[in-house]
Order: C-alpha cells, then structure tokens, then sequence
C-alpha cells in the first residue's frame, strides 16, 4: 500500500472520529433525555454533594450560608422555568445540595457541645447514666449526662461523658440512676494518621464531649424526686432483654443472640468477633436493613396467613395491607428496643417505606422509594454520610435494587416453570447472586474503612444467611412474644443452636487459609471516585450507565498503585514508624499506645509488627548491621532513615539535634527544636506535633511532602481545642 493511500486512510480516519467526537454530546443527551423517569433519583446524591462539602471545609461557615445557597437554588429554577430544561434541572441540583450543606450546619449546631482539649483529673464527677455496655472482662463503658464536673463551668462542661469503669468501680452503675464518682477526663482521639477515622468528630456528633475513666467507686446520689425519661425506661428494657436472652443461651451464643435481636455486643467474646469479622459474617450482628426486614417479613407473613384462613375476611377486607401495618408495628417495636443510633434510624426508616408502598400499591421496593429513604436520613443525620454503616448498608441495597429490577421479570418467569427442586435451586442461587452483589457493591467501602476483605464471605453467607433468616429470627421473634409471660426459654434454646451453627460456621471459613485480604489505606479520591461510578451503574437504565465502570477500575488501579508514607509520627511523639525496604512499617517502641500501633498496621494492610533495630553506640551505629533493614540504623539518641538519595533523622534527644540538622533532608524530633535547624529541608518537632498532631511523610528523588492531621481537620466545632502549649518535658 502506497503513503498516499495510507495517508488517505489516516485522514478518513480523523473525519470519522472528529464526526464521533461532535456527535458525542447529541447522543449523551439523547440518553439523558430518554432517562427522564430516573432524574428524581439524583437528588439525594446532590444532598450528599452539599453534606460532603461542609464536612469538608477548613473553617466552619456563616449560619446563613445554608439557606443562602437553598434559596438561590430555587430562585433559579424558577426564574428558569421547565421551558429552559437545562437551567432548570442545574438549578434543582443546586438548591438539593444547598439544602444538605444547611442540614449538616444545622445538626452540627443541635448537637454541639463543649470539647475538652486536655486531660482532666482526677476530678469530682456527677452525673446520670443513661447507657451501660457490659466487657467481657466485667469491666463497664458507661454514659453519663446531667453533669457537674469540679473546676468546669456550667458552660464548659459537656453534654455526655463516657466513662470506663473497671469491675470494682461499677458495683452501683445502673441505668437511671444519678451516681458520683472520681475519674479522670481525656479528650476524644484525634486522627492517628492523616486521613484515619475521626473519633472525635464521631464523638461529637454523639453529644460526647470527653471520655476517660474512673479512679474510684460509684457512689448512688440520692434524688428527692427522680424523673421519668421515655429514654431511660427503653435502655432499661433493652439491658433486661438482653440480660434475659444471655441467661437462657449458654456460652458465647448468648451475647452473639443478644447482638443479633437487639445489638447489645456487651460480652461477646473477642476471639467470635474476629472470626464473625474474617468470615464476613459481621453484617449479621449489626442491628441493620436485614434485621429489620426478617422482622418485618416474618410477622408481615404470619399475620397475612393467619388472617387469609378466615375466609369472610380474606375474601372482604384488604387483609395484606392489615399484615403491613402489623409487621410497621413489630418493626416499630423492634426499633425501639434495639436502641436509637444512625444504623437503626435508617433501617427503621426504609422498612417502614416498604410497608407504605404495600399500603399504597407501589412496589414495596423500588429504586424511588430506597432514593427518597437516603434524601430524609441523610437530611435529618447528615454526619452518617461518611460512616461505613451508611455507606455500606445504601451501597448494597442500590446495587442489589438495580440489578433485581433488571431481572425481576427473568425470576418470575423461571420460578414458574420449576417444581419444588428447581424453586429450592433458584432459592439458593438468589442467595449466592445477592451475596456476590452485595459483596461487590460494599468491597471498596470496606476496603477504606477497615483495610480488609473476607475473600470467603461467599461460602460463609450461604450457610449463614438462611439460617439467620429462616431458624434464628422465626424462634427470636417469638421469643419476643414469649417474653410478657416468662417463657421466652421455650423459643431462646433453639434458637440458640442456630446461633451456634453461625458460630461455627465463622470459626471454620475464618480458620481457612488466606480468609481475610489486607489492604493498604485508601486515598479518598479512590473512595469517591468508585461511589461516583457505583451511582452512575445503578441509577441509569440504558447502556450508557456502563460508563461507571472506568471510575470504579480507576480507583481500584489507584488502590494498587497507591503509596503509603514512608515516615509516621504520633501526635504525642511517642511513636515513630517508616516503611522497610519490605514494604512493611517498623515500629518504634517508645510506650506508643496499642491504638495507635493497630491504626496503623491496619492502614499499611500488614497483620505483624516490626521493631525498630536495636541501638548501637560508636560509628558502627551509622550503618546497618548485616540482617537489618538497610534503611533504617539507629544508635541511642536518634535513627537515620534513607529513602531515594535522602536522609531522615528520627531525634529522641535535644543532645543529637546539631549533628542531624547539619546532615539531614528532614530532621523529626521528639523535643523541642528552640534553635533551629537549618541545615534541614523539612522540620518536625514537639511543637508541630502538638500542633498539627500526627504526621506522615513521603521521601523521593524530588523532594519531600508531608501531611498532618490538624492541616485536614481544620478549625471546627468538633476539633477540641488545647488549652497550652507543651513544655520541654512533655
């Protein structure tokens, strides 16, 4: 083939793909267009774009910005007007995220509460209890409000404290009653690292404004006249069952049956948890959407059959709606004494819409319905939007949802051409599908969150999962019933063999080799960019909904190629770790705190800990011995890391600063630098750290980049604040 015809080639080639190019925005509008029916679900995703960025700025922002940015959302749409479809669909897209950023400023201002900065105590403590969790080691985690605390004004107290109480200190703990004691306050933990968990935004959110410890027995204040609280009456009701159902059901079954009918977790045996954990089986013990549609299907089913053999009423009265506003009822119930917390609220919530599409005639569930549960929940708690329980609960509802209402058609049609063995056989494929969907959709989250994926969950849920819904719920259920006349015992022991096979079960696929993948910590434009996708291939119908695809690879090629930091220090400066030339993080051992040591081996995605190499004196100590990580030396008074030609000194006394300044890129320093250092690129010392909390760093050939905490959070209600700066001997 000549140039010429190759040339002629290339040039048709270049006129087709500029014709492919231009006719790219026509066919994506075409297919928005022919979508209009699903432009409502878009909505709440605005509401969780506006929810996103309050969380996400610096400063907390001017009461009127909320309402503001609302307004002038609706003020567009209707200057606009259906006729200018364009702005008038962008304009509805701005007043839903205005309304979620007003949202989340409103919360933010109904639950706020004084932070304690600094550590308190041993003070004077009095207060109510109002929540009680009972270890397995007989040590108590109680909650108190009502406080007086000695040395806090009225205004700088706290709404809640939580307190934990070792087994001689808890004698006289119980709920409701107005107790004293001697303790010591801590703040809630910041971040252990750059973009780990914010306990103290969880915290604040919970009206929590310290936790800490007793010193001391509880002494019982007497009240001339106690109050009645609907709250306290519940609690109490709640640890009664719960006492109750552990009593009847020997062994770990029994705190594990709490957990499953009412989510107390109060004595469940660390060694189950893990086993739940690594088997993938742990979603069975949060009180969440499955809970609730056990207990709702079940009584829905056997009160619409009790009422169908009555025939005068089968035949006259509209007995299906009847069983729903029963099943509300139960699930009403049940939700009052699994406890109110976000998971619970919005699992109440989405059942409760089920049960009112059956009392409408609209499809018990539908992408619309599951859209306008996530619009009110995120609404009325917008905080939940960055919990893993939020997340991973919507996430696999959506997609479970999505791909149900493309095959619901297909399952009717095959379950009317089975027999009873191929109508068992569908049964168990459904499982093994919504198990394999459910997986998929939540796999990323619990990746973020927890840096880890049980990669025999499948095996694990298709035992478990029937089991849970067609033994332990049906006998947990009516020992609900039974309970009024003493003898719920009849239906606990049975349905604590169920809850043995469960665990079992666990042990097993948890013992299985290679059960759990660890995985290193995830960037959060990762996260976002997989929901983004996740979103997009479940709220579209036609093929263009397939373009979600690329964002959720992306992050997953993100998340191989993602690079932890090299350098982490503690807020405290007691810990230090850097990354071998294994990829796995060395520890220092300077009386970190197991917290934080578990934060961060989770985050690297390693189970193991490393030390630190021991100390050497002499020049011998500047280089590795044989054995030891080349990276890494250390001698008594500082280390020396080195990573892609520079050099990072890890200072644990102010006699080695003029040495490291002199010949380090980066000087970490567990003192106080109060000289400088200039010979150095990068400094860290106690000041920045009690500063900016914990940092990480990365090294390479081009230079150094550092992150810490304080830099992310900002200067928020929920960042609580120190009172002064740390001395040369902190």
């Amino acid at each position: 083939m000549s140039v010429g015809a190759l040339g002629g080639l290339a040039g048709a080639g270049g006129r087709g793909g500029a014709r492919l190019l231009r006719s790219l925005p026509e066919r994506a509008t075409e297919a928005f267009l022919a979508e209009r029916e699903q432009w409502a679900l878009w909505l709440p995703v605005a509401v969780g774009v506006g929810i996103a960025f309050y969380f996400g700025l610096a400063a907390e922002p001017a009461w009127w910005v909320g309402p503001a940015w609302t307004a002038a959302g609706i003020a567009l749409a209707v200057l606009g007007g259906p006729a200018r479809l364009a702005m008038f669909l962008a304009a509805w897209v701005i007043a839903a995220s205005g309304l979620g950023f007003g949202a989340a400023q409103l919360r933010t201002s109904l639950v706020a509460t004084p932070m304690i900065g600094e550590r308190l105590g041993p003070v004077d403590i009095e207060g109510r209890i109002v929540d009680r969790e009972t270890r397995a080691d007989g040590s108590q985690r109680v909650v108190l409000d009502e406080l007086r605390i000695a040395s806090l004004a009225p205004s700088a107290t706290p709404r809640q404290v939580r307190l934990t109480l070792n087994r001689k200190h808890a004698e006289a703990a119980a709920i409701g009653a107005r107790v004293a004691l001697r303790g010591v306050l801590l703040p809630a933990s910041p971040p252990l690292a750059p973009g780990a968990f914010d306990f103290q935004r969880h915290a604040f959110f919970q009206g929590i404004g310290a936790v800490g410890f007793s010193v001391a027995p509880l002494r019982a204040v007497p009240e001339d006249e106690p109050g009645w609280s609907p709250a306290i009456w519940l609690e109490r009701l709640r640890e009664a069952i719960g006492e109750r159902i552990r009593a009847a059901i020997d062994g770990p079954a029994g705190p594990l049956a709490a957990a499953l009918l009412i989510g107390d977790r109060a004595g469940i045996p660390e060694p189950v948890m893990a086993a739940m954990r690594d088997s993938g089986l742990a979603h069975l013990i949060a009180i969440s959407g499955l809970n609730f549609a056990l207990v709702a299907g079940i009584l829905f089913f056997v009160v619409r059959g009790a009422l169908a053999l009555v025939e005068p009423l089968a035949l006259s009265y509209p007995i299906k709606k009847w069983a729903a506003v029963a099943a509300f009822a139960g699930a009403a119930f049940y939700f009052l004494v699994a406890g109110p917390s976000p998971p619970t609220e919005r699992s109440f919530l989405m059942i409760g819409i089920v049960l009112l599409g059956v009392l409408v005639d609209r499809d018990a569930i539908s992408m619309r319905l599951l859209a306008w549960a996530a619009a009110a929940i995120l609404l009325v708690l917008p905080d939940v939007l960055w919990g893993a329980s939020f997340q991973m609960s919507f996430a696999a509802v959506m997609a479970l949802v999505a791909a149900y209402e493309g095959l619901h058609g297909r399952f009717t049609d095959w379950r009317a051409e089975r027999g009873v063995v191929g109508r068992a056989a569908l049964y168990v494929g459904a499982v093994v599908l919504t198990t394999v969907i459910g997986s998929a959709a939540t796999g990323i989250y619990a990746a973020y969150h927890f840096n880890r994926f049980p990669l025999y969950g499948l095996a694990a849920n298709l035992i478990a999962v029937p089991i849970t819904a067609h033994w332990i719920m049906p006998w947990g259920m009516l020992a609900f019933a039974l309970m009024p006349f003493g003898l719920e015992n009849w239906a606990l022991v049975p349905m604590g063999w169920g809850v043995g096979w469960i665990i079992a079960t666990a042990e097993a696929v948890a013992s299985w080799p290679g059960a759990v993948a660890l995985l290193p910590a995830m960037p959060m434009a990762g996260l976002l960019a997989a929901t983004a996708g996740l979103i997009w291939l479940c709220l579209w119908r036609g093929r263009w909904r397939l373009i979600g695809i690329a964002p959720i690879l992306a992050c997953l090629v993100g998340m191989a190629l993602a690079r932890g930091p090299d350098i982490l220090v503690s807020g405290d400066a007691r810990m230090m770790a850097v990354r071998g030339q294994d990829g796995k993080l060395l520890l220092s051992s300077d009386g970190g705190d197991r917290l934080t040591t578990e934060t961060w081996m989770r985050r690297a995605g390693q189970k193991a800990t490393a030390p630190f190499p021991a100390s050497r004196t002499g020049r011998a100590a500047r280089q590795p011995m044989r054995g030891e990580d080349d990276r890494l030396s250390c001698d008594g008074q500082a280390c020396l890391y080195r990573r892609d030609g520079r050099t990072a000194a890890l200072v644990r006394e102010a006699s080695a600063l003029a040495e490291e300044c002199a010949g380090a890129d980066v000087v970490i320093s567990a003192v106080p630098i109060r000289r400088g250092c200039a010979g150095a690129a990068l400094v860290v010392d106690r000041f920045a750290l009690w500063r900016g909390g914990a940092h990480a760093i990365w090294l390479d050939r081009h230079g150094t980049r550092v992150e810490a905490v304080a830099a992310a959070r900002g200067d928020r209600p929920w960042v609580a604040r120190r009172a002064r700066r740390p001395s040369a001997v902190d």
